[in-house]
Order: structure tokens, then sequence, then C-alpha cells
């Protein structure tokens, strides 16, 4: 295999591509240098950062768990059937992208609240109590996170041969067969890809945790949650725990594209 020729980049390209890199890592550089790196230790050792960092992680991995039981299957509704009103779906499916944070917390309220319209009936006929509570921190987590998900898993289906799938029926197989041994193998990188994005919006979600689920230490408090708090009475607490929330979230992207999403 020969290896393409090295093209000139255009410095109409080049120009605007370096300022728009420059624009993305100025801020994290700022971070960095802004960090009190003599009391780091200190800080990172106080029992209210671990507990919000555990909290965020496991939070953000029961959303994203979440997402995927359900948005892949509605993916592949979206990428495969053709019903009426398939585009009005997709157009849902997407609003979370656009809408708000703070409104999404608002409609979870309305919904899943005490007095919503399946949170009544929750508490009424189960005792279960969604806001302001570490569910309740999932399930926004998960409204503002799934159309990620949604979206790379669909592209994937479009993109995947279906003569596989059709290949498979002809030999007797069934839809669910089919969908377990056939398709999700095919769509597993656009999965991933998904996956990941998906926890990492779940991982920096505010607005509609905080609407819904509150500010409660060891509760609901989770990391973004806490430099919101801390930036009102310490600003290097919030830059410790703004750099915690970024070696994670860093950290833990580049290996999962490396090992999963990567392109040979």
């Amino acid at each position: 295999m020969t290896a393409r020729p090295r093209q000139r980049v255009p410095l109409a390209l080049l120009l605007p591509a370096g300022l728009g890199l420059f624009f993305l890592v100025l801020p994290l550089l700022g971070l960095l240098v802004r960090t009190p790196w003599a009391s780091l230790p200190r800080r990172l050792a106080q029992p209210g950062v671990l507990t919000a960092l555990r909290l965020s992680l496991e939070t953000a991995t029961l959303a994203t768990l979440l997402c995927v039981a359900l948005g892949v299957p509605l993916a592949w509704l979206l990428a495969r059937v053709e019903f009426a009103g398939r585009r009005l779906v997709r157009a849902l499916v997407i609003v979370p992208l656009v809408l708000p944070p703070v409104v999404g917390g608002v409609a979870l309220l309305l919904v899943f609240g005490r007095r919503g319209l399946l949170g009544s009936w929750l508490d009424a006929t189960f005792g279960v109590t969604l806001p302001f509570t570490t569910a309740g921190v999932v399930l926004a987590e998960a409204f503002v996170a799934m159309p990620f998900l949604v979206i790379a898993v669909e592209g994937a289906l479009r993109g995947a041969d279906p003569r596989y799938e059709e290949a498979a029926a002809t030999l007797g197989a069934g839809r669910w067969t089919t969908f377990t041994r056939v398709t999700l193998p095919l769509v597993a990188p656009g999965v991933a890809a998904g996956a990941v994005l998906c926890w990492a919006r779940a991982l920096g979600e505010f607005g509609a945790t905080i609407t819904f689920a509150g500010n409660y230490p060891g509760r609901t408090q989770t990391m973004p949650l806490a430099v919101y708090l801390a930036l009102e009475t310490d600003l290097q607490a919030a830059i410790v725990l703004s750099l915690i929330l970024l070696t994670v979230s860093v950290t833990i992207l580049a290996g999962l594209r490396d090992r999963w999403v990567s392109a040979p």
C-alpha cells in the first residue's frame, strides 16, 4: 500500500484552523497556569472532593448504561424502520441538544416531581421519589446525554452494509438474533463512540442536575456543582476541582478512543 503524497495545506485553511485550536486550548492552559500546585495535595485530600468525584463517576456511568439500553434500540428504529412521523421523532430526540439544560431540569420536575405527570403516580403507587436524589441525578444526566449516543449509533447503522443482515435473514435468523449477532458487532465502534460522548456529556452536566436533583453533598453534588459552589467562596478550590474534572475527562476519553474508536 503506497503512502499518500503529502499535500500542502492552504494558508486560508491553516490560519483559521490554528486560531480555532488556540481558542480551544488557551482556556485549558489558563487553568493549568492558575492551579495552586503548592496546596494541591492538601486540597485533593479533602473528603468533599473525593465524594463529589466518586458520585460524578458513578452517576455518569449509570446514566451512560441507561442511555445505551434505551438509545441503541431507538437508533436502530430510526435507521432501519420506515414509519410515519420518523422525522418528527428524530427531531424530538435531538431537542435536548439545543434545549437549555435548566429548561430540561424544569421539564423533568414537571414530569417526575411529586406533583408531576408521572411522579405523583410513582410516589403514590411505589413510594418512589426521584427529584433531589442520586437517581434524579442519573435521570437528568441521561436526559441531556442520550442524543449523543442516538446520533452516533444511527449514523453507524446507516453506514453499515445491510447485506449482512439480509444474508442472516435468508439463513433463517430472526430479527433479535440478527440484531444481536450481526448488527451490533457491525456498529460496535459507533456504539462505543456514542457511549464515550454520552459519558463525557453526563460527567459535565450541570443545569438539569441542579434544577431537578439539587445540590446536596454526598447525594446529588457532582463535580460541576461542587465547582460552582466553590467558585462563590474559594476560587483556588474551584480551580483544583476543575483540574480534577479535566484530568479525569481527558484521560478516560483518550483511553477509550484509542482502544475502541480509533480508525485503523
